[in-house]
């Protein structure tokens, strides 16, 4: 079971639009800041930001080639938050299975 502060670091860096843009485009091929920056209308400085969010959480790597820096997915780490979702998906499915069961025992309850 991971740490649940690296659980929440994943899905706060997921919470933003931009950043799960970001992820979805780097799952084709790795790319330079300025080549993941150009498709947004915000200061460069700003958008290094949610990189640098997403370089924190653990979903995305950089090398540093000359003065071009290249970030590529990590997907590993993506494993972790779809592990939770899997645990969580469970959980509910239990739940509400359990609550099916007991309003068909008390409409039976009542018809009788």
């Amino acid at each position: 079971m991971p740490d649940p502060a690296v659980v929440d670091h994943i899905f706060r860096a997921l919470s933003d639009a931009t950043r799960r843009d970001v992820l979805e485009r780097l799952t084709v091929r790795p790319a330079s800041v300025s080549e993941l920056a150009a498709p947004y209308g915000m200061a460069l400085p700003s958008f290094v930001e949610h990189l640098k969010v997403l370089e924190g959480s653990g979903l995305v790597r950089s090398h540093k080639t000359g003065r071009v820096r290249t970030y590529e997915l990590a997907a590993e780490r993506l494993k972790l938050a779809e592990d939770w979702l899997g645990r969580q998906r469970v959980l509910w499915k239990r739940r509400l299975d359990q609550l099916d069961n007991y309003l068909m025992k008390l409409k039976e309850e009542e018809s009788k």
